[in-house]
């Protein structure tokens, strides 16, 4: 199931009575979990009726505990575990308890659980657990440009702003798949747009955060031509610039997710002259380097929405030094 298909069951009224929001995108599994929590809890008891649950430090007992916990003044009552791992005793103690509550969970309406887990393991038995009657919502963060102009679209209706093709477009080249910027950037659109008006790529052009032109050149520049000490000197001259290392991530995927398209005999839009760059710089690159490439960009991205302990200057300056190897 995708969050899509989530808010559409929600607005229903379908309301099931476990969900495992499973993926990388911290983004949209807070957004599911804000759907499900407005769906399952009334707004006047809503304090007596959540337990939030750490699931490296969860008894299994406690967890069973809380399942079975009536509500208070309201139909149902919500628990949510969040990332429940297999590194010890008591973690696996509490994932064998899963399945089995589960089973006893399907029979019930007072209570919904939701789980959450940026990787869980689909071989798992209490991963397999989460079928029909249940749920598991994929929020994974989009990869392919065309995906995320789609959730940039769904946004700008979110927030009720008429964002053109071309604005969209611009969105998804200069954010790439970091969504909770993305989101900022249709919110200052929304800001800028009189009502009715529809926000136009030169518009967006003109409001958008965005890693100078010139700058990032000079870097995948350096990158393509293998000048490691270059494109390091260059980074730091755009860090130290202003620019926040998500929308340098952002640039470098949406650079290299060119040259990959037009390593596999895709075309690129732009000024001839920027496409004549680009197609110079993807003959430096065999196909699967650049696979590899965007691999890695997709590890770092994980580095900036916190997951791990590397700062994120020096994880931009590990990539740029694998990248332009």
């Amino acid at each position: 199931m995708s969050p899509d298909e989530l808010e559409r069951e929600l607005a229903e009224g379908t309301l099931r009575s476990a969900y495992l929001l499973a993926g990388d995108e911290a983004l949209l599994r807070d957004d599911c979990l804000r759907a499900i929590r407005a769906a399952t809890l009334t707004a006047d008891a809503g304090d007596f009726n959540e337990d939030l649950l750490d699931g490296a430090a969860t008894e299994p007992g406690s967890f069973l505990d809380a399942l079975r916990t009536l509500p208070v003044m309201a139909p149902r009552r919500l628990v949510v575990l969040r990332e429940p791992v297999q590194r010890r005793a008591a973690s696996k103690a509490l994932l064998d308890a899963l399945s089995p509550a589960l089973v006893e969970l399907a029979d019930r309406e007072d209570v919904v659980l939701v789980v959450t887990s940026a990787k869980p393991d689909g071989r798992a038995k209490w991963v397999k657990a989460f079928a029909e009657p249940h749920a598991l919502v994929s929020c994974e963060a989009p990869r392919r440009e065309r995906d995320i102009a789609a959730f940039a679209r769904a946004e700008a209706r979110r927030q009720g702003v008429s964002l053109d093709a071309g604005a969209v477009q611009l969105l998804a080249e200069r954010i790439g798949p970091n969504l909770l910027l993305l989101r900022q950037e249709v919110a200052k659109a929304a800001l800028l747009a009189e009502p009715g008006e529809t926000v136009d790529r030169e518009q967006l052009a003109w409001l958008t955060s965005d890693v100078a032109e010139e700058p990032i050149w000079d870097l995948t520049d350096a990158i393509g031509g293998g000048h490691t000490a270059e494109a390091l000197v260059v980074l730091r001259r755009i860090l130290e610039q202003g620019a926040a290392p998500p929308m340098v991530l952002g640039a470098l995927a949406s650079h290299m997710r060119r040259l990959t398209r037009l390593c596999h005999g895709g075309r690129v839009g732009g000024p001839p002259f920027v496409v004549r760059k680009l197609e110079s710089q993807a003959r430096r690159y065999r196909a699967a380097r650049l696979l590899a490439c965007l691999d890695a960009i997709a590890d770092v991205d994980e580095v900036l929405k916190g997951r791990g302990s590397l700062p994120p200057d020096l994880a931009l300056e590990r990539l740029v030094m694998g990248l332009s190897a």
